[in-house]
């Protein structure tokens, strides 16, 4: 990659919105893009209903970011991705010749005449290749759409990172901590507002944790490229020890 690029994940479901089923792409997503020093910029979880998600996708497509679509993909009658991404970028759906291959080779007879319409992609797509059941996801446009099943998104996003050079090892960041023990954050303000100054170049972060019997405590962390990441994390536990805090390293 030439340049950082901006990614997006747009999740597409209405089980996803009603909560009868929680994400899991996003955690699965992060994990493979940490290595790549690559990272999310922007969730967007919309449901199924047409109008909604080509207005939505009409605008995505006007942008160079890499956006990555889970959910919809699939031959049901709730499933409108494919076509509302063809709409949204007024093509008409064709049958890829690869994506009918990969669907007759695993179901036979079977595919016709529902789930060949799975093979159905904006005209020009290239597909995504499943090696879970040879139903394919397809690319268009720098986004990428996928089946809402994990464990068939995981494999088909990998592909497409490595297929599309998707990375940027000049800028691959790690993260480190302490939690600081029976602790509050709001006392430590002035010191992050300080360190921030000091390392412009680093990421800070605090999470606040409320345990079941009362007590407080903070993960303090910072993220970036290694070598900074360790004089920040250095600074961090010098303050912690100054403090007389008690504190560990996660």
């Amino acid at each position: 990659m030439k340049n950082k690029a901006i990614i997006r994940l747009v999740i597409i479901g209405d089980e996803i919105l009603s909560g009868k089923r929680q994400d899991r792409h996003l955690s699965q997503a992060v994990s493979l893009l940490k290595p790549l020093g690559l990272k999310v910029s922007e969730v967007n979880v919309l449901g199924d209903e047409p109008k909604r998600l080509t207005a939505f996708l009409t605008q995505s497509f006007a942008t160079d970011d890499t956006v990555f679509c889970f959910g919809g993909i699939g031959a049901t009658p709730d499933d409108r991705t494919r076509q509302c991404a063809a709409k949204a970028l007024n093509l008409p759906l064709e049958r890829h010749p690869q994506a009918v291959a990969e669907i007759e080779a695993q179901f036979g007879e079977q595919a016709y005449p529902q789930r060949i319409r799975m093979a159905e992609y904006p005209k020009g797509a290239d597909i995504i290749p499943n090696a879970y059941n040879r139903v394919p996801g397809f690319s268009i446009q720098n986004h990428h759409f996928m089946p809402g099943f994990p464990m068939m998104a995981k494999s088909m996003m990998a592909w497409v990172l490595e297929h599309y050079h998707l990375e940027d090892r000049q800028h691959i960041h790690i993260e480190q901590s302490i939690r600081i023990l029976d602790g509050h954050e709001g006392d430590w303000i002035e010191f992050m507002e300080r360190f921030e100054q000091d390392f412009p170049q680093l990421r800070l972060f605090s999470l606040p944790s409320i345990h079941p019997d009362g007590s407080r405590s903070f993960e303090l962390g910072v993220e970036g490229e290694a070598t900074a990441v360790q004089e920040g994390l250095s600074v961090l536990i010098n303050e912690a020890k100054h403090r007389q805090c008690q504190w560990k390293t996660i």
